[in-house]
């Protein structure tokens, strides 16, 4: 009997690291992909504001098919639903290698994005399929939790040391035999299950609007720096997404299963915390990206170097989630957010200290305090968000929080990097050198992502005030 039990320990421990291995390569590709960018926009021939694609086009389709794709899991099976997103997850990752053009990259990443969406919901289901409710689970999830932040973090230094030793593209061929070893392993580790209560009706129209209206916005806003906001092409690309979204709005309000139940936006408190997770994402988002193409570019400093001088976000923001929670229990959710975004927004104002002739102590004293900004007000915000709810709608609330998480990075780099180039063309005219016009406009961005944060701060000021003043009547 000790046998058994010992070998089905052995089992799940085994199951989970499999689990969590996927969840460390989904995680590490996005930040190990930012220390790339500089190669990539060389080697490729990317524009200033066109790089934000390499980034966007994953985290667009990993936000809109996220919901869906928690629903698959329950509809088709948690295994079989795992598998095929990391298979595409991998062979993505293949193509993204072997990308030759601008445009196959972001293709290639926006499959990677979907793989990953598929893959993320699936393996958090087998999570909790395989392990005991209670202490047995917790600690699960936790270790599933500090796989996905030690993922950022590696991210970093292992993007720049490969991108410097092997170069950019091999940051996707290492997902490869990781990804055939999952696919393998899946089979002999991985019970299959599914939830025979759920609905057989998806809302793939809901999904391939909303995700659509995005990356049309993101093209219409990237658009503005070459054509012009007035041009004919960006209003129309404009347009375009908005009548995306209202067609979203109408699927959604008729529709028998939503991917999105429109009574959320009635939720002042999910609202609320769902726009500072927006305002937390679209103002760090863009800051990242440009100070590691800072260093690269004006600073003439290797990949590596740059991945270590992202590091202090990621530690930090480890710290600030401990310290958010703590000082949640004592001061409340909202004061919570609104001192994160507060250290967020301080965050950018430092940074804005840089210069064409040096500011590594600037990017890194930034970067420390934007973790820990991040890391403090994202706890508050999605306890916050999940606690609007009924216990039986939380999964759903959750899945609404990550997603614009990742919307407000998407946005987020689409506006502040496109004006960041718009400001830099601006002031190549002579006046400045292309250095120091360079990194004007990078500060440009950085007054802006303080200015994104201040919003977050009204937001959670505002309705998050209100959704509290209606939970005590």
């Amino acid at each position: 009997m000790d046998q058994r039990e010992d070998a089905r320990v052995e089992r799940k421990s085994a199951a989970l690291a499999l689990l969590c291995m996927a969840q460390f390569v989904d995680v590490l590709d996005v930040n190990a992909v930012i220390v790339a960018l500089h190669s990539i926009g060389e080697d490729l021939g990317f524009s200033q504001a066109g790089l934000q694609w390499v980034v966007s086009a994953y985290v667009l389709f990993f936000a809109g098919f996220l919901l869906l794709a928690g629903r698959v899991a329950d509809l088709w099976g948690k295994r079989r639903t795992f598998v095929a997103g990391l298979a595409l997850f991998t062979t993505a990752s293949l193509l993204c290698g072997l990308s030759v053009s601008p445009q196959m990259l972001v293709v290639s990443r926006a499959l990677q994005g979907l793989g990953a969406a598929i893959t993320a919901p699936a393996a958090l289901s087998i999570i909790t399929t395989i392990f005991v409710e209670g202490r047995e689970r917790d600690r699960a999830v936790a270790t599933w939790t500090a796989v996905a932040a030690g993922g950022g973090a590696a991210g970093l230094v292992l993007g720049g040391l490969i991108a410097d030793a092997l170069g950019w593209e091999w940051i996707f061929f290492v997902n490869v035999p990781v990804g055939v070893a999952g696919i393998a392993l899946s089979y002999v580790l991985l019970p299959e299950s599914r939830d025979p209560s759920a609905s057989r009706r998806l809302d793939l129209l809901g999904a391939g609007t909303v995700t659509a209206g995005l990356v049309f916005l993101v093209l219409g806003l990237t658009r503005t720096e070459e054509v012009g906001f007035g041009s004919t092409t960006t209003l129309a690309t404009l347009g375009f997404a908005a009548v995306l979204f209202g067609t979203f709005v109408f699927v959604e309000s008729r529709v028998a299963d939503p991917l999105v139940p429109l009574g959320l936006f009635r939720l002042r408190g999910l609202v609320g915390s769902a726009l500072v997770a927006f305002a937390l994402t679209a103002a760090t988002a863009p800051v990242s990206v440009l100070v590691t193409l800072y260093l690269q570019n004006t600073l003439g400093y290797p990949a590596s170097f740059a991945g270590l001088a992202g590091l202090p976000l990621s530690l930090f923001v480890i710290a600030g989630s401990v310290l958010g929670g703590r000082i949640a229990g004592r001061v409340g959710g909202r004061a919570t957010m609104s001192l994160g975004l507060v250290v967020v927004a301080a965050s950018a104002l430092v940074t804005t200290g840089i210069t064409a002739e040096s500011g590594v102590a600037y990017v890194l004293v930034g970067a420390a305090l934007s973790g820990l900004g991040l890391g403090c007000a994202s706890v508050a915000a999605t306890a916050r968000g999940t606690s609007a709810v009924e216990e039986g709608k939380r999964g759903l609330a959750s899945g609404f929080m990550n997603t614009s998480a990742q919307v407000g990075t998407a946005l987020g780099l689409a506006t502040l990097l496109t004006l960041a180039a718009a400001h830099t063309e601006a002031l190549s005219d002579g006046t400045k050198s292309g250095a120091e016009a360079l990194v004007a406009g990078y500060r440009f961005a950085f007054f802006l992502a303080t200015g994104v944060a201040s919003l977050g701060v009204v937001a959670a000021l505002s309705l998050l005030c209100g959704a509290e003043a209606s939970r005590k009547q």
